[in-house]
């Protein structure tokens, strides 16, 4: 099958490839073109199935927006309050403040001129119809294409009501879709009728052209006759194509083996995207060994109920949301659904322990790019624990264990919504219980990142008083380590060095050995750098980017890097400098670790205005200011951490003067994350220098003929940690 982007794709975005052929709706294209042209929210409608999934992606692909097409897949969302994070997430943005995720989009929207489609609003259109008056009401440069069966009654909504295929249409679509799977579709004259009898509606086709895998056009259409009548009787009170649709899912689902349709109904506790392993732990069983349901998931995939697709973490498998609501009622009926929706929750507990540990390994970049991809699931997991009493310590270690997820992977706000609602429930009588203690510690952790010490203070408070009540080692070595973190970015530089000593020592003693305590070694090098040792934060940075190294561990070895870097500049060593920091940046970014890339590039200008090139340091801070209040106070607001900083402005402003240091910091500040990243590593292609005015010019060139002014802080001063 050839993988194609939709013509006229704009290279800036995230609409998904299309895996086959787009089939006729001509007059649809450029009628929902025009509606986009001329509306800023555009709602196309109509019943499942008819296509307008497909419709609205080819429109807004040859849309041209000058910041692209950006696509929120809703139908996995189950509660409105998960819509913003869910359009954060389709946007690509990270954000480690405490603001609410409505403010991060809008402040990110607020001067760009792009297409947001919002695909499946028809369960969530109350929480929709908000977040679009909102966005629209506040960002004039944003146009938005909803997609579902109903519109979302906002003011200035343009309706665009799709209608089922017209004949010529939909033959072409059972043609093309037969010829696919090498079969034919029969005389045109079988291929009409049995496009009549399906009233044009392109799922239905689908599901037809399915089983021309095993039946012949005239026994399709002679099944499907029987099956009209006989199904068509409990649905009347549904709109005629409604009921089309559910006669031809039925059909498709009475032409099912047994079997077939128990997967069927099983599959659909997954939310979004699952792959094999999950759908033989889950679905297996009572009637369908595990080894049989590559078998029966092959062919559900062949009769189209399925679909296969290419991610980052492998390959996965989906049901359309369509499909999925039918088998879900079946799976109700058959009184079973309590019982998949514990192996599902079971399957996902342990999918996040499992990456947790290998968290810690070679394996990193790997667990980082599956969590992304099984996050709908993990998400439907913490949901069902924490709905169910009995389940809230299974939601609380869920929480806690995705920990490295929440900070290491750029979804701060989300994590601190679904610890906050873990710790919260149940308190008094899981008070003291392992896995609260743990997300209390990590809620404490999140806290410190986007600069919420006060609240982060009593849960550690709360954290280490239970954990020595109960007499849990483990928990008092992390609560005392994030208590000595809150100091460090507090600037109470003793303190934090014998609260991080200590808890080295608990995790010596208890034999802990992980990401965490790794980093809590860094952070004890970044205490001692600030008090001016940098012999012994390189000694201790050195010993940490060893043990990754030899575990294969990238994250925390970006943060000792970053420190190693620091040093490096300090002994003039520009070159090593800027070596190890390209390394440190091009993790960071990778693990969407936003702390991490902004205070490489804090860094890097720091190296670059060494490097005796005062404009791109001025970028690169620009660039930097932009992204900072997306992390939260810029620099933690300490004076160690904003020492290097300083420098390297007022040493950039001495050689360029403030007009030209202003012109090409306001000239990074434009430039988005990616931009920013791929500027600071000077990939290939990457601009490096900017236009100079006339006379800026002769001032710069003038400038650069200067000594580099002293610094403060070298040899054994602060470092930027």
């Amino acid at each position: 099958m050839r993988v194609q982007r939709p013509d006229g794709a704009s290279p800036h975005g995230n609409l998904p490839l299309e895996l086959d052929a787009f089939v006729g709706r001509t007059a649809e294209l450029a009628g929902l073109g025009r509606a986009l042209e001329d509306s800023r929210l555009v709602t196309v409608t109509g019943t499942g199935g008819v296509g307008k999934s497909r419709l609205a992606a080819r429109a807004a692909a040859r849309s041209a927006p000058r910041d692209g097409v950006w696509r929120a897949e809703l139908a996995p969302v189950r509660d409105p309050g998960f819509v913003d994070y869910a359009v954060v997430e389709a946007l690509g943005l990270t954000d480690h403040t405490t603001r609410l995720p409505r403010e991060t989009l809008l402040m990110h929207l607020a001067e760009r001129e792009l297409l947001l489609v919002l695909d499946g609003v028809e369960h969530l259109v109350d929480a929709c119809a908000a977040l679009v008056t909102d966005l629209l009401g506040r960002a004039p440069g944003l146009r938005v294409l909803a997609v579902g069966r109903r519109p979302l009654g906002v003011s200035g909504e343009r309706l665009f009501p799709l209608a089922p295929l017209g004949e010529d249409e939909a033959v072409e679509l059972l043609t093309v879709r037969a010829a696919q799977r090498n079969r034919a579709c029969g005389g045109d004259g079988v291929a009409r009728e049995l496009c009549r009898r399906l009233d044009g509606v392109p799922l239905a086709i689908e599901l037809a052209a399915g089983r021309l895998e095993v039946l012949s056009p005239g026994q399709v259409l002679e099944r499907l006759d029987d099956r009209f009548r006989l199904l068509t009787g409990g649905h009347r009170s549904a709109p005629p194509r409604h009921r089309t649709l559910r006669t031809a899912i039925g059909w498709s689902h009475e032409l099912c083996t047994p079997r077939e349709r128990l997967l069927w109904a099983r599959l659909s506790v997954f939310a979004g995207r699952f792959d094999l392993e999950a759908a033989e732990y889950v679905c297996s069983g009572n009637g369908l060994p595990a080894g049989d349901v590559l078998d029966v998931l092959s062919a559900l995939l062949a009769q189209s109920l399925l679909t296969r697709e290419d991610t980052p973490a492998g390959v996965r498998y989906r049901m359309l949301d369509t499909v999925r609501a039918y088998g879900a009622d079946w799976l109700a009926a058959t009184g079973d659904a309590a019982r998949l929706r514990r192996r599902h929750r079971d399957w996902y507990l342990g999918l996040a322990t499992w990456c947790e540990l290998e968290w810690f390994s070679p394996r990193q970049r790997e667990v980082a790019a599956r969590v992304d991809v099984e996050l709908p699931n993990l998400r439907g997991a913490l949901e069902y624990c924490l709905a169910e009493p009995e389940e809230v310590h299974l939601g609380q270690y869920l929480a806690g264990s995705l920990w490295f997820h929440w900070v290491g992977c750029g979804r701060l706000s989300e994590g601190r919504r679904w610890l906050e609602q873990a710790v919260g429930l149940d308190a008094e009588r899981t008070a003291g219980d392992r896995s609260r203690l743990k997300a209390l510690w990590v809620l404490a952790y999140v806290a410190i990142l986007q600069g919420d010490t006060v609240p982060a203070l009593a849960m550690l408070q709360e954290c280490r008083e239970q954990a020595e009540r109960s007499r849990n080692a483990t928990a008092v070595a992390y609560a005392e380590h994030r208590t000595g973190c809150l100091a460090l970015v507090s600037d109470d530089m003793p303190r934090a060095e014998a609260l991080l000593r200590s808890a080295l020592r608990r995790y010596r003693e208890i034999g802990e050995l992980n990401s965490n305590v790794l980093m809590g070694q860094v952070e004890l090098a970044m205490t001692r750098a600030f008090q001016g040792d940098l012999p012994d934060a390189v000694r201790l940075c050195e010993d940490v980017r060893r043990v990754c190294e030899d575990h294969g561990e990238r994250w925390v070895r970006a943060y000792a890097l970053y420190v190693l870097a620091y040093a490096a500049w300090s002994d003039g060593d520009t070159a090593g400098a800027r070596r190890l920091l390209t390394d440190c940046l091009d993790s960071a970014h990778g693990f969407r670790d936003l702390l991490g890339t902004v205070l490489a590039v804090e860094l890097l200008a720091l190296v670059t205005v060494a490097e005796d090139d005062a404009e791109e340091a001025a970028v690169l801070q620009g660039a930097a200011g932009r992204m900072w209040p997306s992390v939260g106070l810029p620099l933690f607001g300490s004076a160690h951490y904003n020492a290097p900083h300083e420098l390297c402005e007022a040493t950039a402003r001495e050689r360029l003067g403030d007009e030209r240091y202003e012109q090409c910091a306001g000239h990074g500040a434009r430039l988005d994350r990616g931009e920013a990243v791929s500027r600071a590593l000077r990939r290939p292609g990457a601009p490096v220098s900017l236009p100079v005015p006339r006379q800026a010019g002769r001032r710069a060139a003038s400038a650069r003929t200067a000594k580099p002014a002293a610094s403060p802080t070298r040899r054994g001063g602060e470092t930027a940690g």
